[in-house]
């Protein structure tokens, strides 16, 4: 009861903060286009598209695993098991490998993109929450206002951009995406996806879902929106939940 209760203060901080920023700033809707089976066991912390198979990532300690997921029907064709002692989070493919990072352990795991194999570790200060790439860096969140660029072979910091919608710090990035030289930033504890500008931190605009089935009418707290996943040759964009059923491919609308 205390860890939803928490929760629920989490929301309305956020709600509060990030509210008027919402009200100024262009909004976008979606046309549902495709529907696929999800794991609803599934506690997703990473999502990416690679030559025609959704990667994901899981969370939870004791459960969190890399998994590659056929889109069709949602089957899980290979997986790992990330060390039981941690909590996974983000991932992202970067030549022939996945990263990964975990929650609150610093460390990050190398794993060979074909065998699922791991290579190697590494280890970076403070949390870990979403990871992508633009092709060049990786961009990872912490839960704060901040993304932070790390180089994909020292895996190493780079860089970092503070996110702010309408001058206010926008907190609680989690998976983020790479789509269209933008970050897609889900915002923890909302139905909302901020577009972000990479090189200045500001949210451009506002992707919402809250018209998804499982967006508007949660089975529990934890249960919510988290993933993106873009098909760049394909040009379709796929978004789930944690222990959603369904992973829907949608059609943004016209910003308003």
């Amino acid at each position: 009861m205390l860890r939803r209760l928490l929760r629920n203060l989490t929301g309305l901080v956020l709600a509060l903060i990030a509210g008027p920023a919402l009200a100024a700033l262009p909004v976008q809707g979606f046309d549902i286009k495709a529907i696929y089976p999800h794991d609803p066991n599934a506690y997703t912390q990473g999502l990416f598209y690679h030559q025609g198979f959704l990667f994901e990532s899981t969370g939870q300690v004791g459960r969190s695993n890399i998994r590659k997921v056929r889109l069709k029907d949602g089957a899980v064709v290979q997986s790992q098991a990330i060390p039981p002692n941690m909590f996974g989070e983000g991932s992202v493919n970067w030549g022939g490998e996945i990263i990964s990072i975990t929650w609150r352990d610093q460390v990050g795991f190398r794993w060979d993109l074909k065998t699922f194999v791991r290579r190697s570790l590494f280890r970076y200060p403070g949390e870990g929450w979403g990871l992508t790439q633009d092709g060049k860096r990786l961009i990872m969140s912490d839960g704060t206002d901040v993304l932070r660029f790390l180089d994909p072979v020292s895996l190493k910091e780079t860089g970092r951009v503070r996110v702010r919608a309408e001058s206010q710090p926008l907190v609680y990035l989690n998976e983020l995406e790479w789509v269209n030289g933008e970050v897609l930033a889900n915002i923890w504890m909302t139905n909302q996806i901020a577009r972000i500008d990479p090189r200045t931190g500001a949210v451009k605009g506002w992707i919402d879902l809250s018209g998804l089935p499982e967006a508007s009418r949660r089975p529990d707290m934890d249960s919510v929106l988290n993933g993106i996943a873009y098909d760049s040759a394909g040009d379709r964009l796929f978004v789930t939940g944690k222990n959603w059923p369904r992973l829907y491919e949608i059609k943004l609308r016209p910003a308003r």
